[in-house]
């Protein structure tokens, strides 16, 4: 099987069985258990010796040692001075001499031997898959990938570009205009035209024009003549289908009229000359523009039902803050309102967490967008602040997180049966927006947050090959805002038993690396103004985590720190960072209530530091379960809850449980399943 399907279903906890006759299956399980912490509940018979290499590789066993070998201990015993020292003698050897022969450690670090492992792990269940069996799940999560209406990640397209290459099939539905315009591009085939209408013709000319020219600005082309002769062809099909959306055309009139230039485009039929001669024309006739000019004469409920007659509801969601903020009554409020009547289930969940947290305290907002998988943001100015227009009141945001709560129940009730649902599932967010995250063991929805336990240490971890240097990060920010930065360039000065840095070790083939530790009961103490922490990494090197190999993760460790200072057993999540990008944020801590929230972040940014960013706007992550998670979908999807194992049609949970035979499990991590319930 190809790999990329291999490293995918291990993701969702499955291993696949590509022997006939395994050996040593006894002697697989008891490894995969002892080095792992993995306990096959499912295909036992099917476990080989293979699978021990691959678990390694997936969990990242060998991995680059920081250079202080009895890491955290000792290191905690050097002073300031040596720290330093040990540093600049480590640099010096490593890109003065070129050697990079043999992992150092410190010149000033006592021989210490780490004591056996013997720490309490957490049991990660797994079953085994014959590979037939693998493959009709995979192709069961593309078609739930392809259901969804957001974008997916990188590694989530991936998957589903090639399973569409290896069984040459064009799938019945893409629901996101973006995955289709991607696989549009890379298999070159028109028939995928069949998800788009003319308009989306500009996004695809901006995603070739990124991809495959690296140029962002969409007014300055210079394509090749096989693009020419391809996009030509796109629209003609497009036009010849009926698919030509004019007035949807006219709001990038301008775009249209350079590219049409540009490709030297000559109408072919008479609904192909009356769209480019609209195009040329001076005249804009965009739903946009006389929604505009209705706005302005003060027209707000003309205005809100001219755009759902001509754009549809989300439309409408999309400027609801715009129109709500313009209404001169309670019965403008309860017009447009009414027109509300979407069936986008995702818009409806982004919205609701909006209004949920709404802010009307003045202070300056950040607004966040992506393109080309990565994070946009930006934070407003005091001029901007002061020209503010779209605001609308706390109780009206209260409304309409009603309003829409109470449409996700009517959209939502009955797609699934008698659902048992654990309650644990509270702390997980629904995937709404994953398409700038990385992909990985352990990696969940963004704003999912996860108990650590006070007995633990959260051990921070970024490893590479392919560069020279990438540096971990952790950002303390205080109740106000405030940012403390903990990094190479301030950790001299700041390591302590509550936060400990590795130091990054740059020796021996196999890359570099840097580890944090952090004591949440001790950091507290030392820091007691500080309530969140974020984990960043930065390519310090000048070059996006795309052109490396880049990995991150945490694992959980006992305090007694037994083991290797790399111990696959506490490796609770372990993920590549590819996005294009030099910036990514990775998690963050709650330090109120100990627990872990997902970030998984690519942000468009050539930073250097993270502390040179503000990072206080990824907080709107830390109360995303608040407002909707995995356990209120679920009761909004149910014909009934039930808390009895036995009467469940669909079993929510993340713990292993004997399911009534005919009954569906949903874990945390089946999210294509949710993306699926999502549509």
């Amino acid at each position: 099987m190809k790999q990329l399907y291999k490293n995918y279903l291990f993701q969702k906890h499955i291993l696949v069985s590509e022997t006939k006759n395994p050996e040593n299956t006894f002697e697989t399980l008891f490894s995969l258990a002892n080095l792992f912490a993995i306990r096959i509940t499912d295909g036992q018979n099917l476990a080989d010796a293979s699978m021990i290499r691959y678990a390694s590789s997936q969990l990242g066993e060998k991995i680059p040692a920081p250079f202080y070998k009895g890491f955290p201990e000792s290191v905690r015993a050097l002073t300031v001075d040596e720290l330093i020292y040990d540093q600049m003698l480590h640099y010096w050897t490593t890109y003065g001499l070129g050697d990079f022969s043999e992992v150092g450690h410190s010149v000033f670090e006592e021989q210490l031997e780490r004591t056996a492992f013997k720490e309490n792990v957490k049991i990660k269940d797994f079953r085994i898959l014959p590979e037939k069996e693998a493959l009709k799940l995979v192709g069961e999560m593309v078609t739930d990938l392809l259901a969804g209406s957001r974008p997916l990640n990188e590694q989530s397209y991936l998957l589903c570009l090639n399973y569409i290459r290896d069984f040459r099939q064009i799938p019945e539905k893409i629901a996101s205009k973006n995955t289709a315009i991607l696989l549009l591009l890379d298999l070159r085939d028109p028939e995928m035209t069949k998800f788009l209408k003319l308009s989306d013709v500009i996004k695809v000319v901006d995603e070739l024009n990124h991809k495959d020219y690296k140029n962002d600005n969409i007014r300055k082309l210079n394509l090749k003549n096989q693009d020419r002769v391809f996009l030509t062809k796109i629209i003609n099909r497009i036009i010849s289908d009926g698919k030509c959306d004019l007035a949807a055309c006219f709001e990038k009139k301008h775009l249209w009229n350079g590219f049409l230039h540009h490709i030297h485009f000559r109408a072919k039929s008479e609904e192909a000359e009356i769209f480019a001669d609209a195009m040329r024309g001076r005249e804009n006739r965009s739903v946009y523009s006389t929604f505009e000019l209705k706005m302005e004469a003060g027209d707000v409920r003309g205005a809100a039902q001219y755009l759902k007659n001509e754009k549809g509801s989300g439309a409408v969601l999309r400027n609801l803050n715009y129109l709500i903020s313009r209404c001169e009554n309670e019965d403008d409020v309860t017009f447009v309102t009414e027109c509300l009547d979407t069936r986008n289930v995702i818009i409806l969940i982004q919205l609701l967490i909006q209004y949920e947290n709404y802010r009307t305290d003045g202070s300056a907002r950040t607004f966040t967008f992506t393109k080309f998988n990565k994070l946009k943001a930006h934070t407003e100015t005091g001029a901007e602040i002061a020209k503010r227009r779209s605001v609308i009141r706390k109780e009206q945001a209260a409304y309409l997180a009603d309003l829409i709560r109470n449409r996700l129940k009517e959209l939502l009730r009955g797609r699934v049966g008698t659902v048992y649902i654990d309650p644990a599932m509270a702390s997980y967010a629904l995937p709404v927006q994953e398409n700038t995250s990385q992909g990985g063991f352990g990696v969940l929805p963004k704003g999912t947050r996860l108990p650590i336990g006070e007995a633990k240490i959260l051990r921070a971890f970024t490893y590479w090959e392919k560069v020279n240097d990438i540096d971990l990060s952790v950002i303390g920010i205080d109740g106000d805002g405030r940012q403390m930065e903990f990094s190479w360039r301030t950790m001299a000065r700041r390591q302590s038993k509550a936060i400990t840095y590795s130091g990054d070790e740059t020796s021996g083939y196999n890359g570099g690396s840097e580890y944090f530790d952090i004591n949440l009961e001790l950091f507290r103490q030392k820091y007691p103004d500080i309530r969140y922490l974020i984990f960043c990494d930065n390519v310090f090197s000048g070059i996006p985590f795309s052109a490396c190999f880049c990995k991150a993760g945490y694992m959980l460790r006992d305090k007694i720190g037994s083991g290797e200072i790399y111990e696959p057993k506490t490796v609770e999540s372990a993920f590549v960072i590819n996005c294009e990008s030099r910036f990514a944020y990775l998690f963050g801590v709650d330090l109120a209530s100990s627990e872990f929230i997902w970030l998984n972040v690519g942000r468009s940014s050539t930073a250097n530091v993270a502390g040179e960013t503000r990072l206080d706007f990824l907080l709107d992550y830390f109360h995303t379960t608040d407002v909707i998670n995995m356990k209120t979908f679920f009761e909004m999807c149910a014909e009934k809850v039930t808390d009895r194992l036995e009467e469940a049609d669909v079993i929510v949970t993340n713990h292993s449980v004997d399911a009534p035979e005919g009954a569906e499990v949903i874990r945390e991590y089946n999210f294509e399943k949710v993306i699926s319930l999502m549509r």
